[in-house]
């Protein structure tokens, strides 16, 4: 458990304390000389001073006018940086200019910082001596932070855990047996269906995907009801390719280990789900994680196949490398039809077109409800995990017409196809006046700053977490 206290006033071994450039200006007449000559209170500038046998961690913010999570950032790159030098000690954070929001922020990045795969807490934050403590707050908002930024990091790195292990590490079998544990722990309703089941369902967008798999078939349902009574629920489909080659439409081969990455909207709402539950936020949550890998093998489907999703609608498959729609497609069709959701969002690692558009800076967002829409844009900027809104025109709709289904499941044009995909989408809603598409291809997986190669970002978990809390 994070502990973190205002309790203790002896002389600690190890301080934090934080600077903004304005205020090193102030009070640096208290240091050393040679430290007022090398320490300028800068953004992610820090000095280390010793003092008899305590070290006093100097850590610049920058100017004063940062953003929240402008913090979380900074001590995140500290306590990644000098995790080999901290103390499993008592530990003073010396920032009596912050408020509640922004030592949340700090005791956030602090310990998320400290994530290495496998997460396995040898870090000194994580060991039974380490405390945190500040003069500037009752115990008990203290309290509440600890349990908050703990329920944090806990579905955080279980998110980033299950996107970083390797494709043989984390087959169906394996994610499935961890969510039949999580579920039992966390007090969720577990539901899964595997291959005869979904085919009594009609799931035939999603078993399109899986029949090239010598897999079994995982259509997962998770459910958290809030304690207390409560009529307000997000509906949440997260895609959960397991590992993709793009089927019959193969991949090119230099980077396909990193499609080990295409369930980051799956591990973006399970991070939530863990947190929520920990959190023991007020309201329900029911996630739909389609599970599958998109495999080569002589049942793989192939492009001129057609296919009836779970709604009736037909869709021939032009590329086998757009799979992650047809298994959304019956996961938003499903949910909606068998629950009612105040709001229905759905994380993907979708399409390379978001990639191009935008790299790493921030997703792609589609929504057909201008409310829900600003709501996720302020918590993408509210916590630094972006979105940009791109439009749903009709359009786009001509471009996925089909001369032999309803539908094509890729436009034949090479541009827009992240655009493409949201339309596409849209027509498995079944008249969800509250819907989002969240395309995170680029964000969820990329350059960090605890691994050489791309590895996870721990995108969503955050975003979605505030969204939470701010719009219902």
């Amino acid at each position: 458990m994070i502990k973190l206290t205002n309790n203790r006033s002896e002389n600690y071994r190890q301080i934090f304390t934080l600077f903004t450039e304005e205020l090193w200006e102030n009070q640096k007449t208290g240091y050393p000389k040679s430290v007022q000559q090398f320490f300028k209170g800068k953004k992610n500038e820090v000095f280390s001073l010793i003092e008899g046998d305590s070290v006093n961690y100097l850590v610049g913010l920058g100017k004063s006018n940062f953003k929240n999570f402008e913090i979380q950032q900074v001590a995140a790159k500290f306590s990644n940086s000098h995790q080999k030098t901290f103390q499993d000690t008592a530990t003073k954070i010396s920032a009596e200019f912050v408020g509640e929001h922004q030592l949340e922020e700090f005791i956030k990045g602090l310990f998320l910082g400290s994530y290495k795969y496998p997460f396995n807490k040898e870090h000194p934050f994580w060991r039974e001596n380490f405390e945190l403590h500040t003069e500037s707050f009752y115990q008990n908002k203290l309290d509440e932070i600890s349990e908050t930024v703990q329920a944090l990091c806990n579905g955080q790195f279980a998110a980033m855990d299950w996107l970083n292990k390797p494709a043989n590490a984390k087959d169906v079998y394996q994610i499935s047996e961890f969510l039949k544990n999580l579920a039992q722990e966390k007090n969720l309703k577990y539901t899964a269906f595997n291959r005869k089941q979904c085919e009594e369902l009609g799931l035939g967008a999603f078993l399109s995907v899986n029949q090239g798999s010598g897999k079994e078939a995982a259509f997962t349902i998770l459910e958290y009801k809030a304690a207390a009574e409560n009529d307000k629920t997000i509906g949440l489909v997260g895609k959960c390719v397991l590992f993709d080659t793009g089927g019959i439409s193969l991949k090119n081969p230099d980077n396909m280990h990193y499609m080990k990455s295409d369930l980051g909207g799956a591990t973006a709402v399970i991070g939530t789900l863990i947190a929520a539950a920990e959190m023991k936020l007020p309201l329900n949550i029911v996630a739909v994680l389609p599970i599958t890998d998109n495999a080569i093998s002589r049942d793989a489907f192939t492009p001129s196949d057609v296919f009836t999703a779970y709604n009736g609608k037909t869709i021939e498959v032009l590329n086998t490398d757009a799979e992650g729609r047809m298994t959304l497609a019956d996961g938003l069709s499903y949910l909606s039809k068998n629950y009612k959701t105040d709001v229905l969002i759905d994380l993907a690692t979708l399409t390379g077109s978001a990639v191009r558009m935008f790299g790493d800076t921030c997703g792609a967002l589609f929504s057909n409800n201008e409310e829900l829409k600003n709501q996720l844009l302020k918590s993408g900027d509210e916590t630094n995990q972006r979105l940009w809104n791109l439009p749903l025109w009709d359009i786009w709709k001509d471009d996925i017409s089909s001369d032999v289904a309803d539908f094509k499941n890729i436009s034949m044009k090479s541009v827009g196809d992240c655009i493409v995909a949201a339309k596409f989408l849209e027509h498995f809603i079944e008249g969800h006046q509250n819907w989002a598409h969240l395309d995170i291809a680029g964000v969820a997986f990329g350059n960090v700053n605890y691994a050489k190669e791309k590895a996870a970002t721990g995108y969503g978990v955050q975003l979605l977490l505030n969204f939470i809390k701010n719009y219902f």
